[in-house]
């Protein structure tokens, strides 16, 4: 099984080419122009057009003048004099009209055209939200299968089942060698079934030997685990005892023989190092300089668990307005976008009510 960092890629759930989205926001911003120069160039000609008929209502009045001083002589100039004023009040009223008429119809062709832009760059950013949890569910998958997997390896079994200075030693040069290959955990810790640490992979770095994590609520999980095909996937936090760095706990008990349905013997706890690996993924969601847009995971009460931005880690919580729905988008009353999805899980990783969230700018 692969242990690299599954980088941000496109899925079935995300266009091949992002490219493709640009174009079609192009073609919007195309339409959306040629329509604004249609709808001017539609004013500018209705306005020569009533220019041209106020001239000839000028030159109508004009000759009605004149003919008014020529008296009887001019009677049959009036008669033409005042045709063409009639028909220059025609002319000016079909224009006006037909630039009222123009002006609304373009008007809600560029309103259309708007609303059009909007849903289908809310749609994307759904899409991309859809993105970076599946990419985050697919690489927690991975640490399942480790756990449960490293749960079974001689030197760990015969640790917890017999924890004397030999095994000790020699499960820790076995985690060690595991960290050297996977190098997104920050440590391995064998406990005990009353929670004393008995081995660490990175004694060097973090002493956490002897200490008890009974307290803890995956050790608690994990301690009441009913086979070693279980396991338990724990929340983001911070872990005094490695610095108060970020990760996401996994465990798997250990059983006798290494057997599923073995007797329990102790818990194997994995320390995903979680802020840089996320943190690499939600940055990697292309949702283009131009959106302005910022990309999260929140856990299950809606905490910032990772940003694109580093900012607000395990502290702000995002209010999202779910409305029942597992996934979508909408806007606040400031026009700022917000679009989620639901952790899908991934094969035997159902997830734990995390969200894929992007923050875009007003649209």
């Amino acid at each position: 099984m692969s242990t690299a960092l599954l980088r941000a890629r496109p899925t079935a759930s995300e266009p091949a080419n992002p490219a493709g989205a640009e174009d079609d926001s192009d073609i919007s911003a195309l339409i959306a122009r040629l329509t604004s120069e249609i709808n001017q160039v539609a004013c500018e000609k209705t306005k020569s057009i009533q220019q041209i008929t106020n001239q000839m209502k000028m030159l109508a009045l004009n000759a009605l003048i004149e003919s008014s001083r020529a008296g009887a002589q001019g009677a049959g100039f009036a008669v033409v004099a005042q045709e063409v004023r009639a028909v220059g009040q025609q002319v000016e009223t079909i224009a006006r009209e037909l630039e009222t008429q123009l002006t609304k119809r373009t008007g809600n062709l560029m309103d259309s055209i708007a609303r059009m832009a909007d849903r289908s760059r809310g749609e994307r950013m759904v899409d991309l939200s859809l993105n970076a949890i599946e990419l985050i569910d697919r690489n927690l998958y991975e640490r399942t299968c480790d756990v449960r997997w490293w749960a079974t390896d001689s030197a760990v079994v015969d640790c917890a089942a017999s924890p004397n200075a030999a095994a000790v030693a020699h499960v820790s040069e076995r985690l060690a060698v595991i960290l050297g290959a996977y190098t997104v955990y920050l440590d391995l810790w064998l406990c005990d079934l009353d929670g004393n640490v008995l081995a660490n992979g990175r004694a060097d770095r973090f002493n956490v030997v002897g200490q008890n994590v009974a307290a803890t609520k995956w050790f608690r999980e994990a301690r009441s685990l009913r086979s070693g095909d279980d396991y338990v996937a724990g929340d983001v936090e911070c872990q005094p005892l490695l610095g108060n760095a970020q990760v996401a706990t996994y465990c798997a008990s250990v059983r006798a023989d290494g057997k599923a349905h073995g007797k329990p013997t102790g818990v194997l706890a994995i320390h995903f190092d979680w802020e840089p690996q996320a943190r690499a993924i939600v940055q990697g969601v292309r949702v283009g300089a131009a959106d302005k847009a910022r990309v999260l995971l929140v856990d299950s009460n809606f905490r910032v668990i990772a940003a694109s931005d580093s900012q607000g880690l395990l502290t702000e919580r995002v209010p999202l307005s779910l409305e029942g729905r597992c996934s979508g988008f909408y806007q606040d009353r400031s026009g700022a976008l917000t679009a989620f999805h639901a952790t899908p899980g991934y094969e035997t990783y159902k997830g734990l009510g995390w969200f894929g969230v992007i923050l875009g700018g007003t649209t």
